[in-house]
């Protein structure tokens, strides 16, 4: 497998090749930063692995978990995506937003990735108001079917 190619000069927050003047092949450069932005643009992931998949399509991306192996060592926490049959990976910052497409649940990137479970339901208590609870059980089953909450600790 290639390297991926060091950048002279890139933007600070995706790392997106930057053009300078006179530069040679610039269908690279910019082609590279397209391939990025389409990937990242879409705020998902196929799925969070710490190796990569073998059969990984031109465009797929994945977030990194630990402890990473292979291709993906020493790239923890990372969106890795596949570009022109190699792996670019892009170092998340904090307010970073990911929807992991397989668990299907949001992700939320603050000195590491968090996936908040789903609240419990109340149970018990002195006075108990049925209608009130069912509606609380109703929204965090709709929280939780649109990917704002992680699974259900019940």
């Amino acid at each position: 497998m290639s390297e991926p190619t060091p950048f002279p000069s890139v933007t600070p927050n995706f790392g997106l090749p930057l053009l300078i003047a006179g530069q040679s092949q610039k269908e690279f450069f910019v082609n590279q930063a397209l391939s990025v932005l389409d990937a990242l643009s879409s705020q998902a992931v196929v799925a969070s692995k710490p190796t990569p998949p073998e059969d990984a399509a031109e465009g797929e991306s994945f977030r990194v978990t630990s402890p990473a192996a292979q291709a993906w060592t020493g790239c923890e926490d990372h969106i890795a995506i596949r570009i022109g049959g190699s792996w670019h990976f892009v170092p998340p910052s904090d307010g970073m937003r990911l929807f992991d497409r397989t668990a299907t649940v949001s992700l939320f990137f603050r000195s590491g990735w968090k996936a908040e479970s789903s609240p419990v339901a109340p149970t018990g208590g002195a006075i108990v108001d049925a209608e009130a609870r069912a509606a609380l059980v109703q929204l965090i089953q709709m929280l939780g079917n649109i990917g704002l909450l992680g699974p259900s600790t019940q």
